[in-house]
């Protein structure tokens, strides 16, 4: 695996727009050059640059600041579904440590806190810019505008702080940017918590008729009220909110009966380049791999992603059945395949079984560290999705990331019914409709045992699992050594947060490690 170094800029750098764009039909970034910043965003064309510069951060988990993070995958390696594979023992320390539950201060998901509060200081700057040109005589943003921008990039922001509280939990809490020293208060998790929900209620209540249910062709990739509900269920749930139990569901349910999302009717297209945005689709990150800007030297540029390269078997043949070759990370373990009935179709789209392949092919391919011949299919490196890349073809595979499902809108509609003694029967029928379209058999009854289980069918390579385990109390007995010796160690309540990044602690001496 090629690793190289990048001039990373911090998160307290004075240029606050990137030279990303949201994706595929989304605005393009100039940044100002020569307009005093503060004039600059007091018109509406310049705060849409502002608006889609607090969007690029979402891209840049898989490659961004010095170091692999997808989130998925990060979450994924985390679980009893996958081992963190490469090429050896060594190669990205970081996650064979957070797979084993060692991970130190040095080793650590530190590209992620870098991209996440990234993502926390260009929302907070959008948002101050509205505010300015709403107060600024003669400026041409509108009221409506304002409102759907704001409406955005709260969301957003709130998207990203989850990311940081899942992870590490207790962390440092700004929602205007910092002056003088940049330090900002450290909470703990359950305030961290408190703060994001309470944000992200403001925001629905006061600007949730600014958000469409669903975005509108050519924006895709924009924040909608959809994705807000999901973001909201996603934190309600895993903080085991019980208060806030029924007004999750209730976002569920304004979500089912919108009747603008779908179940796809078939599961494998679903990941084909042709079935993103298809009717299932609440939220997906958009990469391309036409764009020809992000490459070794630009990662934060727009283009693709390198998750697919990262997940593919080493050193196949390139273009054996369709596939490219990749550098073995994630390795699916064999008793993940074994869970799967034989007539259940998410077991061949979600696990590529390259021993297979190869034997039917007759090719070989390189056994990775932790090899176990079984490969995450969702996101595998297809050769048709990085074909039109013009350059650093590692980086610029065309996958969009999904990120919420309407799958997952069913799953969480079932369980928070069952956790409000709402109608089981409903719950039943929207686990069986993600069984009926896998083929396999409807469930007579169903329990919360039963929707985790769906959910880990269902999920698998999407970087559910490991959160699912955590949030039920599963993880403990769970995650344990395994019988491949792979994981020597058990996951413990102080595992649940990460060690923070060392760069963080020695630039702010008052920060408390997390005591992992």
């Amino acid at each position: 695996m090629k690793k190289h170094n990048i001039f990373i800029l911090g998160i307290m750098s004075l240029a606050t727009v990137g030279l990303t764009g949201c994706g595929e039909g989304f605005l393009d970034v100039e940044s100002p050059t020569s307009d005093d910043v503060n004039e600059y965003y007091t018109t509406d064309e310049h705060i849409q640059e502002a608006l889609t510069a607090s969007y690029d951060p979402l891209h840049w988990a898989d490659w961004g600041n010095g170091n692999y993070a997808p989130i998925n995958l990060c979450s994924d390696i985390m679980s009893d579904d996958c081992y963190p594979g490469g090429g050896s023992a060594s190669d990205m320390l970081n996650w064979q440590l957070i797979f084993n539950f060692k991970a130190t201060a040095e080793n650590t998901l530190e590209s992620l806190w870098i991209d996440e509060y990234s993502g926390v200081k260009r929302c907070n700057d959008l948002i101050g810019y509205v505010d300015k040109a709403l107060a600024t005589q003669g400026s041409d943003l509108t009221q409506e505008h304002a409102d759907s921008y704001t409406a955005q990039a709260r969301v957003l922001r709130d998207y990203y702080y989850m990311i940081l509280w899942k992870f590490w939990g207790n962390i440092p809490y700004f929602t205007q940017n910092l002056s003088g020293d940049y330090k900002a208060p450290q909470l703990k998790a359950d305030e961290i918590y408190a703060n994001i929900i309470t944000d992200l209620e403001d925001v629905l209540d006061k600007y949730g008729s600014a958000l469409p249910m669903k975005a509108s062709s050519g924006n895709e990739g924009r924040v909608t009220k959809a994705f807000a509900y999901m973001v909201y269920a996603e934190l309600v749930m895993y903080q085991n909110d019980e208060s806030r139990y029924p007004k999750a569901l209730g976002y569920m349910n304004e979500i089912i009966q919108s009747g603008q999302y779908a179940l796809n009717p078939d599961f494998k297209a679903m990941w084909a380049e042709g079935g993103e945005w298809c009717s299932e689709s609440i939220y997906e990150i958009n990469y391309d791999d036409n764009n020809h800007l992000r490459g070794w030297s630009s990662p934060l540029a727009v283009g693709g992603t390198v998750l697919p390269r990262l997940l593919g078997p080493r050193g196949w043949t390139s273009g054996a059945a369709g596939v490219d070759n990749g550098w073995g990370f994630g390795p699916v373990r064999h008793a993940i395949y074994d869970m799967y009935s034989g007539q259940d179709v998410r077991r061949d789209v979600s696990i590529f079984d390259a021993d297979k392949v190869a034997k039917e092919n007759g090719i070989t391919y390189e056994a990775g560290y932790m090899n176990t011949g079984l490969f995450q299919g969702k996101y595998l490196p297809l050769v048709e999705n990085v074909k039109d890349a013009g350059w650093d073809a590692d980086l610029n595979f065309n996958n969009n990331l999904r990120v919420y499902r309407y799958a997952e809108t069913l799953l969480n509609a079932a369980e928070l019914l069952l956790r409000t003694n709402g109608d089981n029967s409903t719950a039943l029928k929207y686990v069986n409709m993600l069984r009926e379209r896998a083929g396999i058999a409807n469930l007579t009854s169903v329990n919360l045992d039963a929707i985790v289980n769906e959910r880990h069918l269902e999920f698998l390579g999407e970087g559910k699992r490991y959160w699912d385990l955590v949030r039920t109390g599963k993880a403990a007995t769970t995650l344990v050594p395994d019988e491949e010796g792979n994981r020597t160690a058990s996951w413990t309540e102080s595992k649940k947060y990460l060690p923070i990044p060392q760069s963080e602690l020695s630039a702010d001496p008052n920060l408390q490690q997390n005591d992992y």
